[in-house]
């Protein structure tokens, strides 16, 4: 038995020199990388480490200068009562937006990936409110909610809900304000959750639904025992994306309400733009906008904690 030995003849120098950049994977690597990473740096990583800076400083609108200021600015956010305020309804803001958010979302994902004429049409205003741009579709809601001219108390009245000439104070009694204000926001972010639920639907194999129909499981059977369990781990990362945006977004109290009436909707991240931007105290509303980041982390982590559980079952 002879053996013959195999050489593999080396690459020519001349043929090394000739790779172009697209045959290299490595430098590919980081160059298409570069772009996110000079994202993240510019707009996330610089203004958080201005916004720890200036909330151990005592910069202000009218006097720039950083000077250290230590734990100050923190004292004075656990001694404002609005401060206190505005994070308990920044919980309220969330948890109930997120339910509405998870469930509405779900229904609107199985109408999308269901067959039926004009789907597109149905497609096309599910996803109207998240295209709209919010400052537009929330002065569009601000007459919606208008305490002399809203067409929902005409509605209200016309079925026999209201009285004649009587209105509903929607953005100016604080329990109507902040029910206001959660469903402006859960009709904006219900879109996003359908949208990611419907992927997670269409990615369940048609075998498993059509083999439950065969040993005659009903329909709520094979939500309940089939459909949810499979999208479970897209259900919690629609719920994170909607915590993250429930939790930083202001555009909507800010239109609507402003915090009002007397701080009722007022939120962490609307409370920190009122006093560091409008009131001038840069350093004091960057201490504010601080507390977001350890609940947002905390509420990150719990998610990916329940999908990676989720995802080993």
């Amino acid at each position: 038995m002879t053996v013959t030995d195999q050489r593999v003849e080396p690459t020519p120098v001349k043929e090394l020199a000739r790779r172009t950049l697209a045959d290299r994977e490595g430098a590919l690597a980081w160059l298409f990388l570069l772009p996110s990473v000079v994202y993240i740096i510019a707009l996330v990583a610089i203004p958080f480490g201005l916004a720890i800076a200036f909330a151990f400083s005592d910069v202000s609108a009218g006097d720039p200068s950083f000077d250290w200021a230590g734990m100050v600015n923190f004292a004075r956010a656990f001694d404002d009562p609005v401060f206190w305020r505005s994070l308990g309804n920044t919980f309220v803001f969330t948890g109930v937006s997120m339910v509405f958010i998870v469930l509405l979302g779900k229904v609107l994902a199985n109408i999308l990936v269901a067959d039926f004429r004009g789907k597109w049409v149905v497609r096309f205003l599910v996803l109207l409110p998240w295209t709209t741009p919010v400052a537009l579709s929330s002065i569009s809601w601000l007459w919606l909610l208008d305490s002399i001219y809203s067409p929902i108390d005409w509605v209200l009245r016309a079925v026999g809900l209201l009285g004649k000439g009587e209105n509903m104070v929607w953005l100016g009694e604080p329990g109507l304000a902040m029910t206001s204000v959660i469903a402006v926001h859960v009709w904006r972010l219900v879109p996003l959750a359908a949208v990611i639920l419907m992927a997670g639907l269409v990615a369940i194999p048609r075998d498993i639904d059509e083999a439950a129909k065969v040993d005659g499981a009903g329909y709520w059977r094979r939500m309940l025992e089939i459909t949810i369990p499979l999208v479970a781990p897209v259900i919690a990362v629609s719920a994170l994306f909607g915590a993250i945006f429930t939790f930083t977004d202001m555009a909507v109290v800010r239109v609507l309400t402003r915090g009002g009436p007397n701080d009722a909707t007022q939120v962490l991240s609307s409370w920190a733009f009122y006093r560091g931007i409008d009131g001038g105290d840069v350093a004091g509303g960057a201490a504010v906008a601080l507390f977001l980041f350890p609940l947002l982390l905390a509420v990150a982590v719990g998610i990916l904690r329940v999908v990676r559980r989720i995802e080993v079952d």
